[in-house]
C-alpha cells in the first residue's frame, strides 16, 4: 500500500475479493442514485449552496472558513431559505 501526501494510505486492491469489491461498486453506484434523487426533490439544498456561492462570488472573503461558518450558522437562513422557497411557488 503506497503512502499518499500528508500520511494518507492509498488504496489497497487486494484488501477486497472481487466479489467484495463489485457489491462496493454497486452500493457505491446506488448511494450516489439515492443522493442525487434527494437533490433533486429538496429544492432547498439547491437554494442553500447557490446563495452561499453567491455570497462568496459578490464579498470574496478573505477567510472562507470563518465565512463559511458564519454563514451556515446564521440564524435567519432558515427564515431566508423558506422565504425563496415562497417566492419560487408563487412565480411558478
Amino acid at each position: 500500500m503506497a503512502t499518499l501526501q500528508g500520511g494518507l494510505l492509498g488504496p489497497d486492491p487486494g484488501a477486497l475479493s472481487p466479489a467484495q469489491q463489485e457489491q462496493l461498486r454497486n452500493f457505491k453506484i446506488q448511494t450516489r442514485i439515492a443522493n442525487e434523487k434527494y437533490l433533486r426533490t429538496h429544492k432547498e439544498v439547491e437554494l442553500l449552496i447557490s446563495g452561499f456561492f453567491r455570497e462568496i462570488f459578490l464579498k470574496r472573503p478573505d477567510n472562507i472558513q470563518e465565512f463559511s461558518a458564519d454563514y451556515f450558522t446564521d440564524p435567519r437562513l432558515p427564515n431566508k431559505i423558506h422565504m425563496q422557497l415562497i417566492k419560487e411557488k408563487k412565480a411558478a
